[in-house]
């Protein structure tokens, strides 16, 4: 058992993988925020239809849905660079990894959270926002006062689920190079010869963040929901 795992090595290990969570938390961060930005301008467009827009947003969704995380941030690498540079003449080749990263993941939630956002605004009754307008609120005012507080609601479970999703889905990004704790892991097994250990940690690492952000989304949905 000794030649396999060691508890010397986790001990070992422990503060070395420590270290390269905030890569994770910042990697997190810039892809829940913008993506949620992102997903606002998504749902509002696809719930308006505008045209042209909405069709071009539907081709889009599709494709962010119904390919692996993993193409995406390839696609994103590989495929954005030459887009630029044939087109506004932009030279990405200094652009740290960790850039197109966080754009393929944006992109990413974007598309996931505006789809959780349309649904949730789509399922307030319209007699509610219509009945508000006959009572002279105005369109924005409906909205903000009447559907708002409802998609929040309605919203937030899949919005916490998600997050949570992000966090595990970070753990790709090492494929392109990016050295977060997952990448810092790989390196020490390398090194070493012995993955067990490293890898243990950052599962129990993952299950901890996950169990907190559970706690959190739980206590807030409870409080929205009296």
């Amino acid at each position: 058992m000794g030649e396999f795992f060691s508890w010397q090595r986790v001990v070992h290990n422990f503060p070395i993988l420590i270290k390269k969570l905030p890569v994770t938390f910042e990697i997190v961060a810039v892809a829940f925020s913008l993506g949620f930005v992102l997903a606002l301008l998504i749902a509002t467009a696809r719930i308006k239809k505008i045209p042209v827009l909405n069709q071009i947003l539907s081709v889009f969704v599709s494709f962010e849905r119904g390919t692996p995380l993993l193409v995406q941030m390839l696609v994103v690498y590989y495929a954005l660079p030459l887009v630029l540079e044939s087109l506004f003449d932009l030279d990405t080749r200094r652009w740290g990894k960790i850039i197109f990263v966080d754009l393929a993941l944006i992109l990413n939630q974007g598309v996931f959270l505006g789809e959780i956002f349309r649904g949730a605004i789509l399922s307030i009754p319209k007699g509610q926002k219509e009945a508000a307008i006959a009572c002279g609120m105005t369109d924005l005012s409906a909205f903000v006062k009447i559907v708002l507080p409802q998609s929040v609601r309605v919203a937030l479970p899949a919005t916490g689920l998600n997050l949570i999703g992000l966090f595990q889905e970070t753990s790709l990004v090492f494929m392109l190079g990016v050295i977060d704790i997952i990448g810092r892991a790989s390196a020490l097994g390398a090194k070493s010869g012995h993955n067990l250990e490293s890898y243990l940690i950052i599962a129990v690492v993952f299950l901890v963040i996950n169990l907190i952000l559970t706690g959190i989304t739980t206590a807030i949905n409870k409080k929205l929901r009296g």
